[in-house]
């Protein structure tokens, strides 16, 4: 009987990672943070010639990616670690550091899949309330720190709330932690924040040995259905890592398209989605500034915007999706709407107009 099929009994307090719901035909789906722009047409040429070969196994070691990604951020090739999506080397993070019992602290909210990868690995979710202004409590993140942490995992910007983590408050949050203890910058939407506030990584990545770097190809490579993440770390962890990654993780179409990705002149058109994108998440922002949502508003630093709404939340998702727009709520926290085609931003605009007439 089915019934009595074993499974880990550690499951049961695990909660299931919800993806954004998929939008009916006439409604825009604004839910998952994906890049309204379809893959470059280099990338969809590359993919193409690729086709042949997809009786053969893609290259393991992911050499010529890594080449380039090694360039990109000034280390050497030893330094990375590609895996499938961002989320794939946060798990491998934990699976490399976190023995059974051993803790990994986090801020909360922040990315859904945080204690689902935690806590699915046998490790202890430490999570640590966000401030009252929807950012990193990095003191009492530092504060919680024992004997048994093994990693933290920060997200700047954070999603969904978009809040950036600033150069000088995160130096001195590193100078406290333990060389023990690891630290992982989840930047998965970094090319969406305003240079002049958010920290510059990779001066402190020279400094602390401790610190790991997490990105994707996901948001402003637009090749989310392809899964490519990786990870900048120091070689005797990036060597961890890819001891605890599944095998040929990385497909072969992945790594060709991210190779495109990382050339010209798809970098030159990438960087412009990137200007266009951060143009309407101003006009958005700018729209909402004049209204009364009935929440504090949160400026955003990614690819999305955050309404605070607290245990309205739910009325709002619901609001949004009978006019035609399917958004991305957290329970009775808040609300997450992703800048997506122009229309489907102006449709934002007016869905929040709406709700400030009639929200009472």
């Amino acid at each position: 009987m089915a019934e009595n099929i074993h499974v880990r009994s550690a499951l049961e307090s695990i909660p299931s990672y919800v993806p954004g719901k998929p939008a009916p035909a006439d409604a825009f789906k604004v839910s998952s943070n994906e890049s309204p722009f379809e893959p470059l047409p280099e990338i969809r040429a590359a993919l193409e010639n690729e086709l042949v070969g997809l009786n053969r196994y893609p290259d393991m070691a992911a050499t010529t990616l890594r080449g380039l990604l090694a360039a990109e951020h000034g280390v050497g090739p030893a330094q990375i670690h590609v895996s499938t999506g961002a989320s794939a080397v946060l798990g491998d993070l934990v699976r490399a550091l976190a023995d059974q019992g051993d803790e990994v602290i986090f801020p909360w909210r922040s990315f859904e899949a945080y204690p689902i990868l935690v806590q699915s690995h046998g490790a202890v979710a430490v999570p640590i309330p966000l401030t009252a202004r929807e950012e990193h409590d990095l003191e009492a993140i530092a504060s919680a720190v024992t004997e048994r942490t093994r990693l933290i995992l920060l997200c700047s910007p954070n999603n969904p709330t978009g809040t950036v983590l600033e150069e000088v408050e995160l130096e001195t949050f590193l100078a406290r932690i333990p060389d023990r203890v690891t630290v992982a910058l989840d930047e998965a939407y970094v090319e969406f924040a305003d240079p002049e506030v958010r920290a510059d990584s990779a001066r402190l990545f020279e400094r602390f040995d401790n610190l790991v770097r997490v990105r994707t190809f996901s948001k402003v490579h637009g090749i989310a259905g392809l899964r490519l993440g990786y990870a900048i770390a120091h070689p005797r962890l990036a060597e961890a890592l890819d001891k605890v990654a599944i095998p040929f993780g990385a497909s072969s179409l992945a790594q060709i398209a991210a190779c495109v990705a990382l050339e010209e002149p798809a970098r030159t058109e990438l960087a412009a989605r990137v200007e266009w994108i951060r143009g309407e998440r101003s006009r958005v922002e700018s729209a909402l500034e004049g209204l009364d949502l009935g929440c504090a508003r949160v400026p955003s630093h990614g690819n999305f915007v955050y309404l605070p709404l607290g245990e309205r939340t739910g009325e709002f998702v619901q609001f949004a999706l009978e006019r035609g727009l399917v958004v991305r709520g957290y329970g009775s926290d808040g609300c997450r709407v992703t800048i997506a085609e122009e229309a489907a931003n102006a449709r934002f605009i007016d869905i929040a107009e709406a709700w400030q007439d009639q929200k009472g």
